[in-house]
């Protein structure tokens, strides 16, 4: 496969992970496609992870390290994108493994397609498996048969997000799964013109979502390919999975709100961010407990929710309760297999 040697800029916010940084460096040092510039973006780490990043910086020329105070990772990848000198950009977790192709066949994807953004699939791992997880990804996938191309990302993202919906069409051959994408950012090769102007709010919680809908909408094109190449480790401490608070939960409905409206406004139903702001609601209300003023915030996040819904025609609060009830279900059964895993 020849792909044109246009700079991939990937950018990594690194911070105390020190125990599986150097698993996921090697796996973007040793990627096929090798004109890369690697922006790790080292956000106050104290656990050693500084002095890995240092480490490899001074055997590849193309790891450049920006070291600043710890300040969010919302400032780690805003820093990343200004630093960003890429043609095309890619973003990775900190302790996340990418198959060694990653960049090159995301690569092929988006220039033969001429789409904005190319997907592939990923594989949750839990940290016994790191091992083999290395293994799989440093022999590289095989070369995919074909290239799924869909139109209207905006439309696609807040629609193909249940799983049953998804194997439903796979089954009726519509590829549903090829629609599918959430708000994570990795795993995906963007166009770097589409973030021009758009960076994440700093000291946010959702601070991906936040930038979905915009993002989303500035798309024409995205490419799918039916291949795993990127392992995403489930770790109990992480963002993702550890114990949250009012806060996260507030932010997480106030992104999910901004979608909507974002949706509504360009003629979509918005039925993944109602899963959102119902999920996010539905949480909120059992951290909020009986202090006073988590009530108070609570009631005004309903309010809002509340306003938003009723703007919906009912055939679309109808399609949109369905899908958050489908989608509440599958979670419950997400939660007890893929969040537990060690």
């Amino acid at each position: 496969m020849t792909v044109s040697q246009d700079l991939v800029s990937i950018i990594i916010p690194v911070y105390n992970s020190a125990q599986y940084l150097p698993y996921c460096l090697d796996s973007i040092c040793g990627q096929t496609y090798q004109h890369l510039q690697i922006i790790l973006v080292d956000d106050g780490s104290t656990d050693g992870s500084s002095d890995i990043c240092d480490r490899y910086a001074a055997r590849d020329h193309r790891i450049q390290v920006i070291h600043q105070e710890n300040q969010g990772i919302s400032i780690a990848q805003n820093a990343g994108l200004d630093a960003s000198k890429g043609r095309y950009l890619a973003f990775a977790d900190n302790d996340d493994v990418l198959d060694r192709r990653n960049i090159e066949l995301l690569l092929h994807a988006l220039k033969s397609t001429d789409a904005d953004m190319s997907k592939a699939r990923w594989q949750q791992f839990g940290s016994s498996q790191i091992g083999s997880i290395v293994n799989e990804a440093a022999h590289g996938a095989a070369t995919p048969r074909s290239i799924q191309v869909f139109t209207n990302p905006l439309k696609a993202y807040q629609t193909y997000f249940c799983k049953s919906l998804r194997i439903f069409m796979d089954m009726t051959g519509k590829s549903g799964e090829a629609r599918y994408f959430n708000e994570a950012n990795w795993c995906r090769l963007y166009k770097a013109g589409l973030w021009e102007g758009i960076r994440f709010p700093p000291g946010r919680y959702a601070q991906d979502i936040m930038v979905a809908g915009p993002l989303y909408r500035r798309m024409s094109k995205v490419a799918d390919i039916d291949t795993v190449l990127y392992y995403w480790l489930q770790s109990p401490s992480s963002v993702t999975h550890a114990l949250r608070s009012m806060n996260f939960y507030r932010d997480n409905v106030a992104a999910g709100l901004t979608n909507f409206k974002l949706a509504l406004d360009s003629g979509i139903t918005p039925m993944r961010s109602y899963y959102s702001i119902w999920d996010g609601l539905r949480s909120e209300t059992a951290a909020a407990g009986s202090d006073p003023k988590n009530q108070q915030k609570l009631r005004l996040d309903r309010k809002r929710a509340d306003a938003l819904f009723q703007s919906m025609g009912l055939f679309q609060r109808i399609r949109c309760t369905i899908s958050t009830w489908v989608r509440h279900l599958e979670k419950l059964v997400y939660d007890a297999r893929i969040k537990n895993m060690a």
